[in-house]
């Protein structure tokens, strides 16, 4: 049968194969964690569908899916304009030229190039642990693969080398450089005094001030990692893909960084 063609395999189609299922699972990854996961599955379980009722023949339900799928693809634009940001952020990145290989950038097999990312977490977070002790207010960016040269350039670009001393210097209240972000990127402070972009996600609760809302933002739009500490509270908040989870232990978010990091 004409329909059943498809099961005529061959290298190409094997090659063909491969690549959609690197694609689905790096869509995926991108997704993951984000109230567009579900959207995400929703379509592919459409498209799948779509796909049978081709090969069956049953030429009422693929006309229905199929105008669904061609008239959808726009509506996908908008709901998925954050991760479209991010995904387009991932592949223009200036460190993106820097990389060996486009399989060893996108973190093949969990072998990433966030391994490269030399912070001292045990001083990272020491610091952070004696900030919310002290209750000194702190938003804290670290730089993965997107480049942020689209925030620095609202601060001041500096090249301070990673220490407990500099980082609770520079957020203490009466330092001229405490307003506004810092940003890390591997075991080096690039810049102070960043004005980031300001969530204006109705998921993130009451409780949490502009400071929060400026650390998701960024982590909305790229894939930075964001650590928070409230000057009100003395709470450690990590903040990843914009979604805000708050530590009680300097352990619990070393972990977390070490994860993310790879490191």
């Amino acid at each position: 049968m004409k329909n059943f063609s498809f099961l005529e395999f061959n290298f190409v189609d094997a090659i063909d194969i491969v690549l959609v299922a690197l694609l689905l699972f790096y869509l995926y990854k991108l997704v993951r964690g984000t109230v567009a996961i579900n959207i995400f599955l929703g379509i592919v379980i459409i498209y799948f569908m779509y796909q049978l009722t081709v090969t069956l023949n049953m030429n009422v339900l693929s006309n229905v899916l199929g105008n669904f799928i061609s008239v959808g693809f726009f509506a996908l634009i908008v709901v998925f304009q954050q991760e479209i940001r991010k995904f387009l952020l991932l592949l223009g990145s200036t460190n993106y030229t820097s990389r060996k290989s486009l399989i060893r950038y996108f973190n093949f097999l969990n072998q990433d190039d966030a391994k490269n990312v030399q912070l001292d977490l045990s001083l990272f977070v020491s610091a952070c642990e004696n900030m919310a002790k002290e209750k000194t207010g702190a938003i804290i960016v670290l730089e993965r693969s997107n480049s942020l040269d689209f925030v620095k350039s609202t601060g001041d670009s500096t090249s301070i080398r990673l220490s407990p001393q500099i980082l609770e210097s520079i957020f203490y209240k009466n330092s001229p450089l405490h307003d506004g972000a810092i940003i890390i990127k591997e075991n080096t402070i690039t810049a102070t005094r960043v004005v980031l972009p300001v969530s204006e996600s109705t998921t993130i609760p009451n409780h949490f001030g502009l400071r929060h809302r400026a650390g998701a933002g960024i982590s909305e739009k790229t894939d930075a990692l964001v650590v928070v500490i409230s000057e009100q509270r003395g709470e450690i908040v990590y903040i990843k893909d914009g979604r805000l989870e708050t530590f009680t232990s300097g352990e619990k978010l070393k972990r977390s960084l070490s994860e993310d990091l790879s490191l």
